[in-house]
């Protein structure tokens, strides 16, 4: 395998963390998954930005209902969404899972939000993407974790489940899908 296709795979990191939670210091789990990806920055970005591309890039591992029917076109920054979470497309977990919308900086390529349910209490989620030139970017997902007793578990599933989304990324360049037209 030459160098090349080893950074096109994902690499994945987990650091132990405290943050704030209710008014506590809590032990939580920083999980940080980057690869590169052979798709230009402006296409990525346009991507990014759909709910569309988090239903593809999830495929196989969680199926997302949206709680107040479709999923809309695009994200906006400070609205709130709810849907239902099917691990494996058919175990459900955490109950509604809500997901706040609290950045999009199209100058930078960065996303982030603030997102929650009962098993996990916390999971913000930043997407950082840079443009590397000849058509391919870095792409990083950083997730702050916190479950109680589930945050191991929540944290190692989340690993395998962001390792998946960059693979299904790879499938996203490759076939040159564009899910905000």
């Amino acid at each position: 395998m030459n160098s090349n296709s080893q950074k096109l795979k994902p690499v994945a990191k987990v650091e132990s963390v405290t943050i704030g939670y209710n008014g506590s210091k809590v032990k939580a789990k920083k999980l940080t998954v980057y690869s590169e990806i052979l798709m230009g920055i402006d296409a990525a970005w346009n991507n990014v930005k759909t709910p569309a591309l988090l239903k593809f890039v999830a495929k196989g591992m969680i199926k997302f209902k949206f709680v107040d029917g479709d999923f809309p076109k695009q994200w906006e920054v400070g609205q709130t969404y709810g849907f239902k979470t099917l691990v494996f497309d058919i175990i459900p977990f955490g109950g509604i899972h809500y997901l706040f919308v609290d950045k999009i900086d199209d100058g930078n390529y960065m996303l982030s939000t603030k997102e929650w349910d009962s098993g996990a209490k916390v999971w913000n989620h930043n997407i950082v993407m840079r443009d590397l030139g000849d058509g391919k970017i870095y792409y990083e997902d950083s997730i702050t974790i916190y479950g109680g007793i589930l945050t191991g578990f929540i944290t190692t599933f989340a690993k395998k489940f962001y390792k998946h989304r960059q693979k299904r990324w790879q499938l996203v360049a490759s076939k040159n899908l564009k899910f905000w037209e």
